[in-house]
């Protein structure tokens, strides 16, 4: 397993979590503002080929009681247009409660989430993606 990308999606910001190129670790990375979804593609395909990425997880928001919502949706229209537009390959993880997690992680290091949205998208991306690498060695 090489390196994996992160992402946690969201309609203004995208949270960029890459892991270690052995696959074992995840670290937040940044998170992505864009203008259009032709700019947030562009935007992907770069890192992508500027970090060596081999796949993709991208989080999964399903209801707390295991229904899709409007952002299921528009999450699977997201991996749908990916999955056209890169050879790479894609996969989602739930990611119920994993902005809690992040805002959690960083009150502990001492950073005001409601200060920092972009570190709290950030470590959520890594918090899907290491959730993601913990299964797959199982």
């Amino acid at each position: 397993m090489g390196r994996l990308l992160g992402i946690d999606y969201g309609e203004k910001r995208v949270g960029i979590s890459i892991s270690d190129p052995t696959g074992s670790i995840a670290s937040p990375f940044y998170t992505l503002l864009y203008t259009s979804v032709v700019d947030l593609l562009e935007q992907l395909q770069n890192l992508i080929v500027s970090e060596n990425i081999e796949g993709i997880v991208i989080g999964l928001p399903i209801g707390m009681k295991g229904q899709e919502t409007r952002q299921t949706k528009l999450v699977q229209q997201f991996v749908e247009l990916l999955q056209a537009q890169l050879d790479i390959p894609i996969d989602t993880a739930d990611e119920r409660l994993t902005s809690v997690v992040a805002e959690n992680l960083l009150k502990e290091q001492g950073i005001r989430p409601s200060r920092n949205k972009a570190m709290v998208d950030s470590t959520a991306a890594a918090v899907i993606l290491q959730g993601y690498l913990d299964r797959a060695k199982q």
